[in-house]
Formats: C-alpha cells, structure tokens, sequence
C-alpha cells in the first residue's frame, strides 16, 4: 500500500508527497498534461521538441544540469503520446535545488534564438537517426497512419516529419509553452525521506508565484471503430522481413484495458506464452516474437510483432499467428495458464513501485487519470480477471476487421496498399 498526501496550490498545482524513510534520496517528478496528441496535425513533434527545450536553459538558470549533478543528483524526461515528465533524484538535504530548478523552467524558459536553433537540431537528428536511418525505424509511423484516421495517435512522438520541427517559429514555441506548461496543467510529486509539511513550504515558496494558465480542455475526435483489414507492405533496406499486427483495445482507465493486458502476457510473456512456445520454440517459425499494450491514455492498441525464420513467408507467418489468436477466441483459457500471468502481472506491478522514483512517476501519472487510489487496486483489478473475461475481450479484440496489417519486406522500393 502506497500512503500519500495530497493538496493543491491556489494557483491549480497539484502536489502529492510519499513519506518513505527507507532510502536516503529523494525523487521528485513533474508531468506535464500535454504530449503529442495536443498537437495540430501540420504541427507534430512539438511536445517532443519541449522535452530537449526544457533542458536548454530557463529565465534565471542558464544551465540545467550542472547544478543538479553538484547537488548529488540526476535528472531526465521522457514525451510520449499523451504526457510529458521530467524527474530529479537528489540526496533528501538538497531536495530545495530540484524545487529550485523545476519551478524556474516553469516560470519561463530561455526563449533564445539560439537555444531554439541548436535544439531543433538535435530533434531533427534524432528523427533522421531513429526513424529514418535505423531499420525497422519508421514501423510506429505505419502503424499509426493505419490504425488511426482521425485522432492525433495517428503520428507518433516524434513527430510526421522533421520539417514540422524544422519549421518551428519563436511565435509558435512560445505559444505551445504558455498554454500548456502552466502550474495549473501540472502535477508536482515528491517521495523520500520527506515530509509533507516541507514539502507543502517549498511548493508554496517556488511555484507559488507562477501565474496559472488557461484552462487546457480537449476535444479530440474520438476514433470511430475500425470495420475491415488494413493491410500494408512496407519494402526497405533492413536485415530481415518484420510483421506487425495492431489491433484496437479499449482506454487505460477502462476495466477492460487490464483484460487485454493479460491477453498480451498469455500470448507473449515468457518461454511458456503461447506464440513464443508454439510459433517461435515448437514450430520454429519465427526468430522472434512479442506482443505488448500501448497503454495510451485514449483507446490504444495492442501489437503482436515478429521476425519470420529464414524460409518463412510473412503470409505463413501471419497465418500462424491468426490460428493461435482463434485458438484463444474459441477454448477458455486453463485456469492454471490465467493464474500464472495473473501472479506475473502481480508480481512485476510490485517491483516496479520499489524505488522513490518509479513510485512518484506512477502517483503523477493516477492523478492525471483522474483516481490516484487506483495505484494501489490495480493488483486487484488484474486479480479479479476471469476466463470469460478473456474470452470476450479475445472475441472483440483480435478480430481482422479490427486489425492492421504490415509485412515489412526486407527489400528496396515504396509503401504499398493492397
């Protein structure tokens, strides 16, 4: 059980503190409600850009890192689809630097030219790096022009292109920062060796100040449910032909969400999960094989990707997938095999909440789901799962009308529709 504090400065900062004597350092996290589905769609990457701009300097601090690390700390950050979080761990008697630091570059950033200039840089290269130079590197691209026609999931983080960060203006920057990147769309978690009243003065004392922002309300369009196969074939320079599988599952504050994680784990997590034991260590079919959750804050998807073995067509390797998914939608599953990832989900929820930081990351993130106490139910939730609760997700989920296809062909040429 995770105890907390919470409460609110009159400026709309939520702040939450996790009293925890067991550890001398301190973590403090700060997510930002505002990641790439925010974006307008000739505008992608921006929240992507924000995250390296953050670190470039702010009104009062020309430079982010050297204080923190003389101070006994580390920081980072991480963007994806829905959220932005930057995090600081330090020794718990210079908790005040990080309190120092973070409210600055929230107060404003070091709106220079210059900064600007050297950032879009290294974004830019970033995406030509990752997406466009390293094989399988625009996979999330496809993926989400096929499974998404409406909502902004349909680019990812990074962005549709590089000329949409390259494009970036002072006007623009400022605009996105001061609409989203206020005290009022911010929630501020601190957990150590700490204690609440302290941590209370120092919010006060550091962002207290900080004019809130505008109201941020969203109205994203919602994603209408997808009614045939999409299939595509991707033919690139890569060492080896690649099959991705998506298919549309239900939000992350849905009860079926957890359903469908258990799904993911049942058909691959570990040697005894079904596609690996069958596909991948009996038939040997494949090289290798995973499926996982995009745990997206909006209805997200789940992915079943793999690399056929040499001789193995992507068509017999889809093949084989397919017949193990009806396997799934048509015998329950053993009461044994469902306990076995129960415990697994059980137990990785566990280790994942052992040290300060991961614990205020997951605080910050419930809060923003709108149920903070669900961080302590969610073994719970995954507990209560049934096997008709598989079968029927496995009936609504891994259906072809509800499915992108991409065969990602290990040859020279363009996308193909077919």
């Amino acid at each position: 059980m995770i105890q907390f504090e919470r409460f609110e400065l009159d400026n709309g900062l939520r702040v939450l503190v996790h009293e925890d004597d067991s550890t001398p350092m301190a973590a403090v996290n700060l997510l930002y409600n505002v990641g790439a589905r925010d974006e307008s769609p000739d505008k992608t990457g921006f929240a992507h850009l924000f995250e390296h701009l953050m670190f470039g300097g702010s009104a009062n601090i020309p430079d982010f890192d050297t204080p923190i690390q003389m101070a006994g700390g580390e920081n980072n950050a991480f963007t994806n689809n829905d959220i932005t979080n930057f995090y600081d761990t330090l020794p718990v008697q210079n908790l005040e630097t990080a309190f120092w630091l973070e409210s600055d570059r929230m107060l404003a950033l070091n709106f220079d030219e210059k900064v600007l200039d050297v950032q879009r840089k290294v974004v830019v290269e970033e995406f030509k790096e990752t997406c466009l130079n390293q094989p399988y590197g625009d996979v999330w691209h496809y993926i989400s022009d096929m499974a998404y026609k409406v909502h902004p999931y349909r680019w990812p983080t990074i962005g549709k292109v590089p000329k949409h960060v390259e494009d970036a203006n002072m006007d623009d920057v400022k605009s996105f920062f001061y609409h989203y990147y206020r005290p009022n769309n911010a929630i501020l978690v601190v957990a150590g060796p700490v204690k609440t009243a302290e941590v209370k003065r120092l919010s006060e004392k550091w962002f207290g100040d900080i004019p809130r922002g505008e109201n941020v309300t969203r109205k994203l369009p919602q994603e209408p449910p997808q009614k045939r196969l999409e299939k595509r074939i991707r033919e690139a320079n890569v060492p080896v032909d690649a099959l991705y599988l998506a298919f549309h599952m239900p939000a992350r504050t849905h009860y079926d969400y957890y359903v469908v994680d258990l799904i993911s784990d049942i058909l691959c997590n570990g040697n005894s999960s079904r596609l690996y034991h069958h596909l991948l260590k009996e038939q040997q079919l494949f090289t290798s094989i995973d499926c996982y959750v995009s745990g997206s804050i909006d209805p997200g998807l789940l992915i079943i990707e793999g690399k056929p073995a040499e001789g193995v067509s992507l068509e017999q390797a889809a093949e084989a997938i397919w017949k193990e998914l009806d396997v799934l939608k048509t015998e329950p599953v053993p009461e044994q095999e469902l306990q076995k990832v129960k415990n697994k989900a059980e137990s990785t929820l566990i280790f994942s909440e052992l040290s300060p930081l991961n614990k205020a990351i997951n605080l910050a993130y419930f809060e923003l789901l709108g149920d903070v106490g669900l961080i302590n139910r969610e073994a719970e939730l995954y507990l209560q799962i049934s096997t008709e609760d598989i079968l029927r997700l496995a009936n609504e989920v891994l259906i072809e009308d509800n499915c992108s296809e991409l065969h990602y062909k290990a040859q020279k040429g363009e996308v193909k529709v077919v």
